[in-house]
């Protein structure tokens, strides 16, 4: 008689792994040997998918199998091997190989898992009931669900929430450009594992190994977190391009009807940043546009380099304050910034949004008038300083 036996390899170097039976009495191991699903006749769906279906756990956690050949898809007749539920109520889409991958597969999977994106809990019932119909005398879908999920109640159980399908691919073995995309799709945040499941013989007895192989199990919690780190450092990257565009366009809009108005900002060109600036005439001292998402100002900027020289001079043109904010029309916010080298003097409206485009040019209409203001009022104190401080 062949027996069909779950085992764990105890040797693995590379891409070899050897398995070997412990002799206790003499103290002594035996070599088992490798063998190919092929050269046994094991087939993929009788065989392999089977076990799967009946033994979850070989994959490495508690699933449950919802359907076999699954093939509720619309506008296609594709099949994919098993779709089971994690812990979670995630959905898992698993495609079974025997001795070799293919080159496809992940692509086969990607289609697969996008397809099941759209299903309905309502649909998973479903789709499970005609599993349970079929497979174990019709025993009550809804039940079996929560109590897999440990949930009283269906209503208070979620399934296939957002993009949050999981993938595994069982293979006998995976070929590099398998690999390849399944490691680059982690760092993207997709959820997907490869097991290698190998068989072996002795004597009479066969034995079958399920190994994941990518990410290793190991290391797998380190494996999600750099993905989402990635998969976070590439949003970030893509939000800051986004930005850098918009800010773009709103400063070139901005300095046209500036330089439309005044010479002041002559001669400047749009940034990607979150302010430009112009010399005010005395080195170090600027005249800056800032917008963002929750302001807009015009500002002093004070910043010669030095820490005592830049607090002497804003406390110089502090003493014209009240001149100064007579001619503005506006109080203004004087920032020392005792715990910096630099000052400031700014004006500034908390309701101006720079991502807000249906209002820019209220925006900058707003802020040109401003500077413009602010300019002619700050030089009653860039009048006083440049005597007093022979700049």
């Amino acid at each position: 008689m062949v027996y069909f036996h779950l085992a764990i390899h105890l040797i693995s170097s590379n891409q070899a792994i050897f398995m070997y039976l412990i002799n206790k009495k003499i103290n002594r191991i035996q070599k088992i040997k490798k063998k190919s699903f092929t050269e046994l006749g094991i087939k993929e769906r009788e065989n392999l998918q089977e076990w799967i279906a009946n033994y979850p756990e070989s994959l490495g956690e508690e699933i449950l199998i919802i359907q076999k050949e699954f093939s509720g898809f619309t506008d296609t007749n594709e099949r994919l091997d098993l779709l089971a539920l994690d812990k979670e109520g995630n959905l898992i889409i698993i495609e079974n190989k025997i001795d070799d991958s293919g080159k496809d597969v992940t692509w086969q999977c990607l289609k697969y898992a996008s397809y099941c994106s759209s299903l309905k809990k309502s649909q998973i019932i479903k789709i499970y009931q005609d599993y349970l119909n079929k497979n174990s005398n019709g025993a009550n879908a809804e039940e079996k669900i929560c109590d897999f999920l440990d949930n009283a109640e269906i209503e208070e159980t979620i399934l296939n929430v957002g993009l949050s399908q999981r993938i595994f691919l069982v293979s006998g073995s995976f070929r590099k450009e398998v690999t390849s995309s399944v490691i680059w799709l982690l760092n993207y945040g997709l959820r997907i594992q490869c097991f290698q499941v190998t068989p072996y013989e002795l004597g009479e007895q066969l034995f079958l190994n399920f190994e994941q192989i990518i990410p290793v199990k190991e290391a797998e919690e380190y494996s999600i977190s750099m993905a989402e780190k990635t998969k976070e450092d590439i949003e970030v990257q893509t939000e800051t391009k986004s930005r850098h565009k918009i800010r773009v366009e709103f400063w070139s809009q901005l300095l046209k009807e500036m330089n439309q108005q005044s010479d002041l900002f002559q001669n400047i060109s749009p940034s990607k940043n979150s302010y430009i600036g112009k010399s005010s005439g005395i080195r170090g001292l600027s005249y800056v546009f800032v917008a963002g998402k929750n302001c807009g100002r015009v500002e002093l900027y004070i910043d010669r380099g030095e820490t005592e020289e830049n607090k002497k001079l804003f406390d110089s043109i502090f003493n014209r304050k009240e001149a100064i904010e007579s001619s503005f029309g506006h109080s203004l916010e004087w920032e020392r910034l005792d715990n910096k080298k630099a000052c400031r003097i700014k004006f500034e409206d908390s309701r101006l949004n720079l991502y807000d485009k249906e209002n820019w040019q209220d925006m900058i209409s707003f802020l040109v008038r401003k500077m413009i203001k602010f300019e002619e009022a700050m030089e009653i104190g860039l009048t006083f300083i440049k005597k007093e401080h022979s700049l």
